[in-house]
């Protein structure tokens, strides 16, 4: 299922239940997935705007739903998510106030089954965890003064903690973080958890 068709998916539910729903999309400066995916759900007459990467913590105020995915949910019931994944649920928990029901902040994350891995990771496990790749796209060899002067890291992944996510969705119902044990008992034989 595309990321298009998954939101079409959300927004016709919500539509039957006669909700209201706009989606702020991150911009993916080094990528255009943002802008491609709003000019698919525009031309799908879905209500979305676009927001720079920068502007994600300023627009959190306004959200009561963030929806991500992941490249894989951990043990621990972390995740090992696209670089920003972190900042995006830490901006999320700042404006979450469990007082008022109305701007209790969720955390979805969208993942399916097959995604799930029977290891665990720690924060400080960040140089294990990660793999970097080229800069070239954040600071361009043309500003060679620059490049000479610095050293750039350019990591693929964030660890995300499972304490900033609410809930995990896939493709066998909701779960939350704390069940993924669970879930790795039905899916692994224990003897499959050293890889």
């Amino acid at each position: 299922m595309t990321k298009k068709e998954i939101v079409e998916k959300y927004e016709n539910g919500i539509r039957q239940i006669n909700m209201y729903a706009q989606y702020n999309l991150s911009k993916s400066t080094l990528a255009t997935s943002g802008h491609n995916l709003a000019l698919s759900l525009a031309n799908s007459k879905i209500k979305t705007t676009v927001i720079a990467d920068s502007a994600i913590f300023a627009m959190m105020s306004k959200v009561n739903k963030v929806i991500i995915g992941t490249h894989t949910v951990m043990a621990n019931g972390g995740l090992r998510a696209v670089c920003g994944s972190h900042i995006v649920a830490l901006a999320a928990k700042h404006y979450s106030v469990p007082q008022q029901k109305a701007h209790k902040m969720q955390v979805i994350v969208l993942a399916p089954m097959h995604k799930l891995s029977p290891q665990y990771l720690c924060s400080s496990d960040q140089e294990d965890f990660n793999c970097y790749v080229s800069p070239e796209k954040v600071l361009s060899h043309s500003d060679g003064s620059i490049v000479s002067k610095v050293h750039v890291y350019n990591p693929v992944f964030d660890y995300v903690p499972p304490e900033l996510v609410t809930l995990f969705i896939s493709n066998t119902g909701g779960h939350a973080p704390s069940y993924v044990y669970r879930l790795l008992s039905e899916l692994y034989h224990p003897n499959d958890y050293t890889l």
